[in-house]
C-alpha cells in the first residue's frame, strides 16, 4: 500500500479543510490511495465510526462553537454545515449536544466537542496473523442480494442474514459466502450465496454473480462468530495491510467464507478473502 499512514492523514486533512463544502466519498478515498469501497471499510474498522458520522459530528461540533461565539443566525449555520433546513439542523444538533441551537447561545451551556482525528504511530509487540496467498480461477455463485447503505452496513447486513434464515431461504442458499461488492461508493451490493450449480434452475428472487479469476489473500478465522471474524478483520486493516509491501488491494469486493458450525463454537472455522495483486 502506498504511504498507508500518509494516505489516511491526507484524507482526514481533506475532510477537515472541506467541512463547509459538499464532499464526495470518492474524492476523499482518492487522498488515501484506495477505492471508496475499501476506504470506508478501513476507516470504520480503525476508527469505530463511519466516514459520514465523522463528518456530521465534526460539523455539529464546529457549528456549536460558532453559535456560542459569533452572531451567526441558526439558518445560516444550518446551510453552512450542510443542512437543507433549520429544522433538520436543529434535530441533528439536539441529538448531538442535548440542547437546541438557540439554547447553545446561552452563557454556560454545556456542549459536546468532537475533535479532529490524528494518526499516531504506536509500536507494540508483534502479533501473529495467519494468512495464505492463493490463485483462484473464475467461479460463479448464486444467491440473494440486497443493496446496502455503507453508512449502516454493520447493522443492515446481520439483519439481512436473519431475514434470509427466518424466511426459509437457507433451504435454497445455505450461505457459504457473504460477498460485499461496491455499488456506487455510497452503497454496496451484499450477496448471501453458495457455489452455482449450472444444471440447477435459479429460483425467482435469486441471481448469479461471476467472481473474476485472481489472487486472494485468505485469512483463517478460528472460533465463535461474530468475534472471530471481527478480530481478524480488525487485524487485517490495522496490522497486515499497512505493513504489506508485496501486495496491494485489487477489486472492490471481498468475501467471507463460512463452513458448517462445529459442536463447540470455539472450534468453528471460517475465512476472509481479500483480492490483491503484486505491487
Amino acid at each position: 500500500m502506498k504511504g498507508w499512514n500518509e494516505g489516511i492523514t491526507n484524507a482526514i486533512a481533506y475532510m477537515e479543510e472541506n467541512l463547509t463544502e459538499d464532499m464526495d466519498i470518492n474524492k476523499i478515498a482518492e487522498k488515501a490511495y484506495v477505492s471508496s469501497f475499501y476506504f470506508q471499510k478501513i476507516f470504520h474498522v480503525l476508527c469505530g465510526f463511519t466516514v459520514g458520522e465523522y463528518i456530521r459530528n465534526r460539523r455539529l461540533s464546529l457549528a456549536a462553537q460558532e453559535l456560542c461565539s459569533t452572531p451567526i443566525k441558526v439558518i445560516d449555520a444550518a446551510l453552512k454545515y450542510g443542512y437543507d433546513s433549520p429544522d433538520s439542523f436543529a434535530r441533528a444538533f439536539t441529538r448531538f449536544h442535548g440542547i437546541s441551537p438557540s439554547a447553545a447561545r446561552k452563557q454556560g451551556s454545556k456542549l459536546n466537542s468532537f475533535a479532529p482525528l490524528k494518526i499516531k504511530l504506536i509500536l507494540e509487540g508483534s502479533t501473529m496473523l495467519e494468512y495464505k496467498i492463493v490463485e483462484k480461477s473464475q467461479f460463479t455463485v448464486m444467491g440473494k442480494s440486497r443493496k446496502i447503505n455503507t453508512e449502516t452496513a454493520y447493522s443492515e447486513i446481520p439483519m439481512f442474514w436473519q431475514e434470509h434464515m427466518k424466511s426459509g431461504g437457507s433451504e435454497v442458499v445455505c450461505g457459504m459466502y457473504g460477498i460485499c461488492m461496491d455499488n456506487d461508493g455510497k452503497s454496496l451490493d451484499y450477496l448471501i450465496a453458495d457455489n452455482y450449480i449450472p444444471w440447477n434452475e435459479v429460483p425467482e428472487g435469486y441471481e448469479t454473480k461471476v467472481i473474476p479469476a485472481g489472487t486472494w489473500a485468505i485469512f483463517p478465522c478460528h472460533g465463535a462468530l461474530p468475534k472471530a471474524l471481527q478480530d481478524v478483520n480488525t487485524k487485517i486493516w490495522s496490522e497486515w495491510m499497512p505493513s504489506c509491501r508485496a501486495y496491494k488491494l485489487a477489486g472492490n469486493y471481498n468475501i467471507e467464507m463460512y463452513t458448517p458450525p462445529c459442536d463447540s463454537p470455539d472450534d468453528d472455522y471460517n475465512e476472509i478473502w481479500i483480492p490483491v495483486e503484486k505491487v
